[in-house]
């Protein structure tokens, strides 16, 4: 969907995602877009009907809606590219943000610290197309620099990195690949358009998994890609020839997401950012990663280029026994286990070492992945400082019972 410009004049985000993709006029008044499910788009004469055949997203369910075509404009004004086009999870954006660009003797480099699935869907799925994988180092632009050729068509990034939170040089690794005539795909669902502005950085496809912060209420499914001039014809044919969509509830429920994600971002990025400076002394924690620290490795990058962080942070803790990294998540109140994030509620996920190919990021304990959720810091930092006294008290306990 083509940007469009009734948003470019408001000078806050908070003010542009309330009235970016809404029409009240053509839909009866609604405050909201309306939910539009079908499949088949009726023509009353032969003429209207050769009129949609030029336009096929007049003519068939499969190309959109309404409903659909106004998240995708409010989204592409938000991030600000050319076109913005859904896809029914983010790893299908990402998926198709990757086959929109390559062919079979294509050659593609991926930051090493990619999100585990694009790991996967690279090395079982592009190189069954004949596509060459290779990874580089994230905080190194040499690697890159090294690794890159004439026939790398595509630069993966993630900034910062899946689990392990390392911040990228962005404008530098774009630079690279667009000097070697390489086009850049950004995940940016960490930082949101809020955060980070990718095509001001010189991004041609930034992908989301709107299933985190867009939607923000963990009960949708969805993804969103946008790409700039350059990249927009090869990024809408890949979804249209593998007819992927999202689900028109869903739709919505990203849609109206939308609305309060600046009120919500702004909790995520104060509840997180406080919580991690309350576990640096912990006599448990070993590390906290979390780029908005200033003693965070890629603290000057992410000041530089970000304009704020999310509630994703990772913490890696001292050397602990199983049972009581048991006793520490059972005894969490607020916070959950589970794998996904992005939603209002507080969630942990217990990680084993990440998968590496060029870098080696090494643990002395447990690496726990946090989402601070929307509560008040307060309770959120107190619910996690008692959980770790307790795995740190069994410790304590046990060695009394073994001294006696």
């Amino acid at each position: 969907m083509k940007r469009v410009g009734h948003g470019k004049g408001f000078r806050e985000a908070k003010t542009q995602l309330s009235h970016i993709g809404r029409a009240p006029a053509e839909h009866g008044g609604m405050v909201n877009v309306p939910v539009y499910r079908g499949s088949t788009i009726i023509s009353e004469t032969l003429e209207e009907w050769e009129r949609r055949k030029q336009n096929p997203i007049t003519n068939y369910g499969r190309f959109g809606s309404p409903l659909s075509r106004a998240l995708e404009a409010a989204f592409c004004e938000l991030e600000g590219g050319h076109g913005s086009i859904l896809f029914p999870s983010g790893l299908s954006a990402c998926s198709h943000a990757l086959l929109g660009i390559v062919k079979a003797g294509d050659h593609v480099l991926i930051s090493d610290s990619v999100y585990g699935p694009v790991r996967i869907f690279a090395d079982q799925v592009l190189t069954r197309f004949e596509v060459k994988v290779e990874y580089f180092h994230p905080t190194q632009h040499s690697d890159l620099l090294a690794k890159i050729g004439a026939n790398t068509r595509a630069v993966y990034l993630e900034s910062p990195g899946s689990m392990t939170f390392e911040v990228q040089d962005l404008p530098t690794l774009c630079a690279i690949a667009h000097h070697s005539g390489a086009l850049v795909i950004m995940d940016n669902t960490w930082a949101t358009p809020l955060y980070f502005k990718p095509f001001e950085h010189g991004v041609d496809i930034s992908v989301h998994a709107a299933t985190k912060y867009i939607v923000g209420h963990s009960d949708a499914l969805l993804g969103i890609a946008t790409a700039n001039e350059q990249a927009w014809p090869l990024l809408q044919p890949s979804a249209h020839h593998f007819g992927e969509i999202g689900g028109p509830d869903d739709i919505y429920l990203a849609l109206r997401g939308l609305r309060t994600l600046a009120v919500r971002m702004g909790q995520h990025y104060e509840n997180a950012l406080k919580l991690a400076q309350s576990l640096q002394q912990h006599p448990a924690v070993d590390r906290v990663l979390h780029p908005g620290l200033p003693n965070d490795p890629g603290h000057k990058i992410w000041k530089r280029d970000f304009l704020g962080a999310s509630g994703l942070f990772g913490l890696v803790l001292k050397p602990m026994s199983k049972a009581q990294l048991s006793v520490f998540f059972s005894q969490l109140r607020l916070f959950k286990i589970g794998w996904s994030w992005g939603g209002y509620e507080s969630l942990v996920l217990p990680v084993e070492q990440p998968k590496r190919t060029e870098t080696i990021f090494s643990l002395n304990g447990p690496l726990i992945r946090i989402h601070a959720g929307i509560e008040a810091a307060s309770d959120l930092i107190a619910d996690m400082h008692q959980a770790l006294q307790a795995a740190c008290e069994l410790r304590v306990s046990r060695a009394d019972h073994e001294h006696h």
